[in-house]
C-alpha cells in the first residue's frame, strides 16, 4: 500500500508539474507562432537595447524607414524620401490610414515628438549623440516631416532607423501599454514569464501581420529553448550557441537558417582605471589572446575571425583585409606586462552575460590570458542584469554583445568616440574622433574608404579592444511556418510575414 500510495502521489506530482509546464509556455495554437526569448528589462523604446526588447518593440510599433535582410533601407511609415542637393534637408511623406493601437491617428507631430525627444540631451537616452546633427524637425504638411542637418551625413536614413527610433505617439509617459502603430497589439505582458500579442487588423499594410498571434515566451536558458523547440512547445529558438545550432541541422520538423553578420563578442578593458589605464596592459591581453583557437573552440569556425575593430568583411570597401591584428605571442605579452608593472601577472574579474557563446568565450580567454600570468575571475550574469541599469558599462573587463548594423559608423559614433553614448572602454583620442568625424560626414566615397582604413589601423594597434570573430545569426524554427528572413540584428527580425503553412 504505501508503493502504490507513492506512486499515486508521484503521478499526481508529474501531472501538476506537466500542467504547470503547459500553463508556462502555451500551445499552440492557429496561426500563433511562439519565440523563445530572454526576458525583457526595459519597455520605453528610447531605452530598450537586448535582442528581446528590441524584437517586442518592433513586433509593436514602426520605425520610420527600416533596414531589410540585404542591408537596404526600406520605407515603413515614411512613403517616400526626398534628400536634398546639398544633403541637409530630408523631406517624408508619411504613410496613409496609419494609427495608434489605442485608434487615434499617425501624424506628423508624433515624428517630431519622438525624434526631439530621442535628441534631447536632457534625458539622457543614448541617441542623444546619435541625432545631435539634426538642427531642427517641423511638420510641413498634413502628411509631411523635414529633418535639417547641420552637417552633411552620408548615414542619415540609417541612423534614422536605428533601434530606439519607433515612432511613439507625442506625450506618451507610459510605455508599458505597448501603444505603437506595429503589426501586433500586446493583449497580455507577464513581466517574468511572456508577452501575447493578436494581429492588428487595423495594420495600414494590407495582408499583413500573416499570423494570427505572436508569443514571445522567456526563457533564460537557451538549452532549454531548444529542448522547447523540439519537444513543441515552442515554434523558434534563436541566439543560441553554435553548438546547439548545429545539433538542430536536419532535425526533422525543423527548418535552421543563419546569415552572416557583423555582429560580433567585444572584450573590453576601462581606460580609465587601472588596469586599463596603462595602453601595455590591453596590449598584453590582445598578444596573450589566440583568435584562431577561439574561432574554433568558440564558434566551430562558423562566422569569420576579428581583428579588433568594429569595421568587419561584411562592409566590403569598408574592410581592409591588409591590416592584421597583434600577432598571438604569449612571450610578448608577458614582456608588456612586467614593462607595465606586473612582473607577477595581474587578478581581474571578467563579466559576461548568459547568452549565446559568451560564457564559453570567456572560460577560455581565462585559460589563454593564464598562460602569461593574468589571472581571470569569470562572472556570467544573465543578460537582462548585465545590461538592466546600465551595469555592464561599469565593469572593469567585460565581454559586451554588439549587434550587426547595416553601416560601420554606428560603432564609432556610440561606441568608441570620446563622448559616445555607450564607450564602455572610456575609450579617448582627439586624433581618433577627427577620423571619426571625417568618415561620418564626407561624401566622398573614396575618402571615406581612406579614413577607414586608418580608423582600422588604430584600433588594431592601440585600441582598448578585442574583438575575437563576427558570428553568424542563427535560428530554428517549426517548419509548419514559413515566411522568416532572419536579419543579423536579430531583434530586427521582422515577424509581419510569417505565416502559418
Amino acid at each position: 500500500m504505501k508503493t502504490t500510495g507513492r506512486r499515486f502521489w508521484m503521478n499526481c506530482f508529474l501531472v501538476g508539474i506537466l500542467l504547470l509546464a503547459v500553463a508556462a509556455v502555451g500551445w499552440a495554437q492557429g496561426g500563433a507562432f511562439r519565440v523563445a526569448m530572454q526576458p525583457p528589462v526595459q519597455n520605453d523604446p528610447a531605452l530598450i537595447s537586448s535582442d528581446s526588447e528590441v524584437a517586442i518593440a518592433n513586433a509593436a510599433y514602426d520605425y520610420l524607414v527600416d533596414v531589410g535582410p540585404d542591408n537596404a533601407i526600406e520605407l515603413r511609415l515614411a512613403e517616400s524620401v526626398d534628400i536634398s542637393d546639398d544633403g541637409l534637408t530630408y523631406s517624408f511623406v508619411l504613410a496613409d490610414n496609419v494609427h495608434f493601437h489605442d485608434g487615434s491617428p499617425l501624424v506628423p507631430g508624433d515624428v517630431v515628438w519622438t525624434f526631439d525627444r530621442l535628441r534631447n540631451p536632457d534625458n539622457g537616452f543614448p541617441t542623444a549623440s546619435l541625432y545631435s546633427n539634426i538642427r531642427s524637425i517641423e511638420v510641413t504638411g498634413s502628411d509631411t516631416v523635414a529633418f535639417h542637418l547641420t552637417e552633411t551625413n552620408p548615414f542619415f536614413l540609417y541612423d534614422l532607423s536605428d533601434n530606439h527610433a519607433l515612432i511613439t505617439k507625442r506625450g506618451t509617459t507610459d510605455f508599458t501599454t505597448f501603444n505603437g502603430t506595429g503589426p501586433f497589439v500586446v493583449t497580455e505582458y507577464r513581466p517574468d514569464d511572456r508577452i501575447l500579442m493578436k494581429a492588428n487588423d487595423a495594420y495600414f499594410i494590407e495582408g499583413l501581420p500573416g499570423l494570427d498571434e505572436l508569443q514571445f515566451i522567456f526563457f533564460t536558458d537557451s538549452v532549454a529553448a531548444v529542448a522547447a523547440l523540439r519537444g513543441g512547445q515552442i515554434d523558434m529558438a534563436w541566439r543560441m550557441p553554435v553548438s546547439l545550432y548545429v545539433s538542430l541541422q536536419g532535425e526533422q520538423g525543423i527548418n535552421t537558417v543563419d546569415v552572416p553578420t557583423n555582429g560580433f563578442d567585444l572584450i573590453r578593458l576601462r581606460t580609465d582605471q587601472a588596469p586599463g589605464d596603462n595602453p601595455l596592459v590591453i596590449q598584453a591581453l590582445k598578444h596573450a589572446t589566440d583568435r584562431e583557437a577561439i574561432f574554433q573552440l568558440v564558434q566551430l569556425g562558423a562566422g569569420s575571425i576579428g581583428r579588433d575593430t568594429p569595421i568587419g568583411p561584411l562592409y566590403d570597401e569598408f574592410f581592409d583585409a591588409s591590416i592584421e591584428p597583434l600577432a598571438y605571442d604569449p612571450a610578448q605579452a608577458r614582456s608588456l606586462l612586467a614593462r607595465a608593472g606586473y612582473p607577477d601577472g595581474l587578478s581581474i574579474d571578467l563579466y559576461a552575460p548568459d547568452t549565446g557563446d559568451r560564457p564559453v568565450l570567456a572560460v577560455v580567454l581565462k585559460e589563454q590570458w593564464a598562460q602569461v600570468g593574468v589571472d581571470v575571475n569569470v562572472i556570467i550574469e544573465p543578460e537582462s542584469i548585465y545590461f538592466g541599469e546600465n551595469h555592464w558599462m561599469d565593469a572593469t573587463l567585460g565581454i559586451t554583445n554588439w549587434g550587426s548594423r547595416p553601416y560601420p559608423q554606428f560603432y564609432l559614433d556610440v561606441m568608441l568616440a570620446c563622448d559616445a553614448s555607450w564607450n564602455e572602454a572610456r575609450f579617448c583620442d582627439d586624433a581618433f574622433d577627427t577620423l571619426v568625424a571625417v568618415a561620418g560626414t564626407t561624401l566622398d566615397d573614396a575618402a571615406r574608404v581612406f579614413v577607414y582604413s586608418q580608423i582600422q589601423e588604430v584600433l588594431v594597434a592601440d585600441g582598448p579592444i578585442i574583438i575575437p570573430y563576427f558570428w553568424p545569426q542563427v535560428a530554428a524554427y517549426n517548419n509548419s511556418f514559413a515566411g522568416l528572413e532572419l536579419k543579423a540584428f536579430a531583434g530586427r527580425t521582422d515577424f509581419r510575414n510569417i505565416f502559418a503553412r
